[in-house]
């Protein structure tokens, strides 16, 4: 029994990956498709979102039967907690990215107020929070998980210095069309800012798989 347990288990981790890594290309290309004003990439970020939900809804009836059937104690129910917390964040990770895609849609080919230059930058640093809080989750890297979870504030401080630029664009700005556009390019950035915390939360939980305390080191 405890033979098939632990295959249960490795093919719960190896979905979650699958997760991951179909959720940090949308990351990318929710952004690429932002920057380079392409809309049927940013289409195919809209329709990768349901294989995504579909993952998710997978690995929360895997989870709840494992719970079920195996009865886990100690460390192999906290990676099953942490599984089942993980595929939610990811799931609103993604869901980050389709309003990404969804505003990349809205602005359509209209020229940009301005060179896209912190939003590729917060993609990146929020892409690689996310790919690094799986990385500690695979590898059980407790100092990895703390590393990402100490990423956030530099998200946030672009977010902040971001945020303070497109506002100060909005009051000094009248044309309806640039207003609409800023506004777009605000929610952007609050998307990846989500996107980040979101990584934030997954480093938090593989802290507390390993060791069984409840941290809160950043994010929400």
């Amino acid at each position: 029994m405890r033979i098939v347990f632990q295959q249960q288990l490795e093919n719960l981790e190896q979905d979650l990956l699958r997760m991951g890594s179909l959720v940090e290309e949308a990351i990318g290309n929710s952004v690429l498709s932002l920057a380079r004003q392409d809309l049927p990439l940013a289409e195919q970020v809209l329709e990768g979102d349901k294989p995504i939900d579909d993952l998710e809804i997978l690995l929360e009836e895997q989870c709840m039967q494992l719970l079920a059937l195996q009865q886990p104690v100690a460390k192999d129910l906290r990676k099953i907690g942490t599984i089942l917390k993980v595929t939610t964040d990811l799931e609103r990770i993604a869901d980050q990215a389709t309003n990404i895609a969804e505003l990349t849609v809205s602005i359509g080919t209209a020229p940009l107020i301005k060179p896209l230059i912190d939003i590729p930058r917060m993609a990146n640093l929020a892409r690689g929070m996310l790919h690094k809080s799986i990385e500690a989750f695979v590898r059980e890297d407790e100092q990895l998980a703390r590393d990402v979870c100490a990423q956030d504030e530099e998200v946030d401080l672009l977010y902040a210095s971001l945020f303070e630029e497109l506002v100060g664009f909005l009051v000094h700005r009248q044309e309806g069309k640039d207003a609409e556009q800023i506004v777009q390019l605000l929610f952007t950035a609050r998307a990846l800012e989500r996107i980040a915390d979101h990584a934030t939360n997954i480093g938090e939980r593989v802290v507390y798989m390993l060791t069984g305390q409840v941290v809160k080191l950043n994010g929400f």
